[in-house]
């Protein structure tokens, strides 16, 4: 190495470390869109194939297709969060005033006697409210801070996946053709990791979907209110596997149980724990190992990893991140160890063949 490649590298590694630090107040916002980019590209280009002879040209198609992906996935993942978070307020209001559904006369006469607490539901709810709104509304300065932060983060997703789905191949193939590595090898690590990362993405949300609708089922059987709530709930907490949806069907039983409805908190008990978990231990590893070749083990530590470092979008960045370990890993098995082997199986050969036909080398008088 030389001083011209040395003083390149240091600069590389600088400049690297300075842009870190520049989009790390945004970090999360800038995962979530290379995620969002990366789920919805195949959708855009099967969108711009029929949008592409009815527009004036394959750019301006591009761009419609887009705009039409990001627009939809912005009701699809922003309106259920805003409803669920409407929506939970408003029970906690409705509970405070007393106008809700719940048997809380009952709930708080059953704590009594079963644990020996006395609970007021009623103020429990309303100090909850309060403390809330406190949180978000009282402190002005933090308040703005926050939706400066946010809606900066917002506008970030929205450009970057706009820009990633127009010109993400061109990104790909110039990371590629930059990249130190050959050609071939390049292209397997890229296959490998676009293997994982879709296995990983799809099959947790597949999984965690599915287990939610099912757990819904189970809320409805057992005569729960509010059962689609509920359900919308259970699919954001389903990410979280093993305790997810736990902390839905679980406290729902309980309820249950506290109002007399021994058969119907038994019912939903069991399902929870035989039915609901069924799709933790077998369907979700089957899901996510059938393409991205992860034990569930490492998503689990992936997922909990993610979440506790980048937040919400680390439910799904921390597998990803783990299964592009593991994809970088198995292509220096398949590309180097690989041909290591074989380099040293033909030289094992070399240093063989002299001795096995050495016998015709011999001198007669050996031989006879």
């Amino acid at each position: 190495m030389n001083r011209e490649q040395l003083f390149l590298y240091v600069l590389l590694a600088i400049v690297t470390f300075s842009v870190f630090v520049v989009i790390r107040p945004f970090l999360e916002y800038v995962l979530l869109a290379l995620l969002l980019a990366y789920v919805l590209f195949p959708l855009h280009v099967r969108l711009l194939e029929s949008m592409s002879g009815q527009l004036a040209s394959t750019r301006v198609a591009e761009m419609s297709s887009a705009l039409v992906l990001i627009l939809a996935s912005f009701v699809v993942l922003v309106l259920p969060i805003l409803y669920i978070l409407t929506a939970f307020l408003e029970d906690l209001r409705s509970i405070s005033r007393g106008e809700t559904d719940l048997q809380t006369a009952l709930i708080e006469r059953e704590l009594a006697e079963v644990a020996g607490v006395d609970v007021d539901i009623q103020e429990t709810a309303g100090q909850l409210t309060e403390l809330l709104f406190s949180v978000f509304f009282q402190d002005v300065s933090h308040l703005i801070e926050l939706t400066l932060h946010v809606s900066l983060g917002v506008a970030l997703v929205l450009f970057l996946v706009f820009y990633l789905l127009l010109d993400g191949p061109a990104l790909v193939a110039w990371l590629a053709d930059a990249s130190p590595l050959s050609p071939a090898v390049s292209s397997t690590l890229i296959d490998q990791i676009d293997r994982t990362t879709w296995g990983a993405v799809v099959g947790h949300a597949f999984a965690a979907v599915l287990q939610a609708l099912i757990a819904g089922l189970g809320l409805y059987l057992a005569g729960i209110s509010n059962v689609v709530f509920w359900t919308i709930v259970m699919m954001v907490l389903a990410f979280l596997p093993l305790i997810g949806v736990f902390l839905i069907w679980a406290p729902a039983a309980g309820y249950l149980f506290l109002i007399d409805e021994t058969g119907a908190a038994i019912f939903l008990a069991v399902y929870g724990l035989t039915v609901v978990s069924f799709i933790d231990y077998y369907v979700r590893p089957i899901v996510i190992d059938k393409r991205a070749r992860l034990n569930p083990a490492v998503i689990l530590v992936g997922v909990f990893g993610g979440v506790y470092t980048l937040g919400f979008v680390g439910l799904f960045v921390g597998p990803i991140l783990i299964g592009i370990l593991v994809a970088i890993v198995e292509t220096f098995r398949q590309e180097y160890r690989s041909s290591e082997s074989a380099e040293t199986k033909t030289s094992d050969d070399r240093v063989d063949t002299p001795t096995s036909s050495g016998i015709s080398r011999l001198p007669r008088e050996t031989q006879k």
